[in-house]
């Protein structure tokens, strides 16, 4: 079983690789299966012929059990730094599989901003042995979270860490006072609690393919599917609210869960929209549901 450090030794190969714009530079198999945004790609297309640097931003955990390592990071494409997460499997030091996320914001027509690409402590800390959960147990805590998210109505289906934060594509969503929605003031439970995200119908097509319990974290990957009938509501404290989504519409996310004591400490994600009710083409290939 490849360790910790021969993970990140391929994820470092990789990366140079991609920098050159040359897929022969890193150990990637004759048949590796490649997506980039959900769609699959030749090894070598896509951000391969694109990027033009890399944010020293290195967000990076494993799982040696399953052969996994990620990294969470922000690529320079020409005119825009854009949130980014590569996953990699990896089998007999050879990389199998490719899942590249790029949240390309402004070619969406709305930019997340200020970005701010800088290192989490609580994301970088080990967990002490006698304290490490279970790889089933940090699996439960994290798809509660998409269990909460889903047609929210104020249920908690998870535990969350009073000290909670949430980082969406390089912009903080949790206790940020300097965000234009009032939402964002809010910690995670008390977001969801107030039913804020009822329009989210359905969080399809899950999976948890790296759990790096060491770490305490669990990278996930869905859909969030919005069918766009819902449009006036009231927010669990008899506030009235309305959907900003009103027409079909999909996002798919990379998403990683920092757990600490049972309890959601800290949320990695990227997204980006993508066609309505897209399917996955991972699907069927024999990752952890």
């Amino acid at each position: 079983m490849a360790t910790r450090e021969d993970l990140y030794l391929v994820l470092d190969a990789y990366l140079a690789a991609l920098a050159a714009g040359d897929p022969a530079r890193a150990p990637i198999a004759a048949r590796a299966f490649n997506t980039e945004n959900n769609v699959a790609l030749a090894v070598g297309d896509g951000l391969w012929n694109t990027l033009t640097a890399r944010h020293p931003y290195d967000l990076r955990f494993a799982d040696p059990a399953q052969g996994q390592v990620a990294l969470f990071t922000a690529v320079e494409e020409t005119d825009a730094l854009n949130p980014a997460c590569v996953r990699l499997e990896v089998t007999g030091g050879q990389i199998t599989g490719i899942e590249t996320v790029v949240a390309r914001n402004k070619d969406e027509g709305f930019p997340f901003g200020p970005q701010h690409f800088e290192d989490k402590p609580a994301m970088l800390a080990t967990v002490p042995e006698h304290e490490r959960a279970s790889r089933e147990e940090l699996v439960r805590v994290a798809n509660g979270y998409f269990e909460t998210i889903e047609r929210n109505d104020g249920s908690i289906r998870t535990r969350f860490h009073p000290q909670c934060n949430r980082v969406e594509n390089g912009v903080q969503t949790t206790n940020n006072a300097d965000f234009p929605l009032p939402v964002a003031r809010m910690g995670c439970e008390e977001q969801f609690a107030l039913g804020w995200y009822r329009y989210d119908d359905e969080l399809r097509a899950r999976r948890f393919p790296l759990v790096d319990v060491e770490r305490g974290i669990v990278l996930a990957y869905g859909f969030i599917d919005h069918s766009g009938r819902l449009g006036d509501y009231t927010l669990t404290n008899g506030e009235p609210a309305r959907s900003p989504v009103r027409r079909p519409h999909s996002y798919y996310l990379a998403e990683a869960f920092k757990i600490t004591d049972g309890a959601i400490l800290q949320v990695e994600a990227d997204f980006l929209t993508v066609p309505y009710r897209m399917p996955s083409p991972w699907d069927g290939r024999g990752e952890q549901k």
